[in-house]
């Protein structure tokens, strides 16, 4: 390795700390509200980081490296929910709540009943408050598309907060 590579090696290590110091609790509070489960969430969001500091020389060039964090989280949560649901075929996985309730009961037994999926965005959008482009990104779905399901499960929220009232 040369020197300047191993110089350049050391330098995006020591960047990791602050990038981890900074982003560790949004990721860990995003993957919480969207999985529901605040343990698992810690576990994903420990796993992200880990994987992001193996990779940190790739993952510090990314435009949005804590999305990158979050989405390896999730998907490293999904994974670990199917094994789950296969091991408990006969019995119901226990139900963890979010670390910290939304003010609203009606609204977070609302947003828990959404997939997983439409959580992620509405989570994402209004709790995490990230862009279209950063949710984009984070989910590998375009722009457009991030507005259009964001759009349709607002509008499914909001139907069923109304009759709920």
């Amino acid at each position: 390795m040369t020197a300047l590579r191993h110089a350049t090696t050391r330098l995006r290590q020591r960047q990791f700390p602050d990038f981890y110091r900074v982003h560790h609790q949004p990721v860990f509070r995003a993957l919480a509200a969207t999985l529901g489960d605040v343990e698992l969430a810690r576990e994903a969001a420990d796993e992200a980081m880990t994987r992001a500091y193996q990779r940190w020389s790739t993952v510090s060039t990314y435009d949005n490296a804590p999305g990158w964090v979050y989405r390896v989280g999730l998907n490293w949560a999904r994974s670990r929910l199917r094994k789950q649901t296969r091991e408990y075929l006969d019995e119901r996985p226990p139900d963890n709540p979010v670390h910290q309730p939304l003010p609203d009961p009606d609204v977070e037994r609302a947003l828990r009943e959404l997939p997983l999926e439409e959580r992620t965005l509405v989570v994402l959008r209004h709790l995490m408050d990230w862009s279209y482009e950063e949710i984009g990104a984070a989910l590998g779905i375009p722009v457009g598309t991030a507005k259009s399901r964001l759009h349709r499960v607002m509008n499914e929220l909001r139907h069923k907060l109304e009759t709920k009232r």
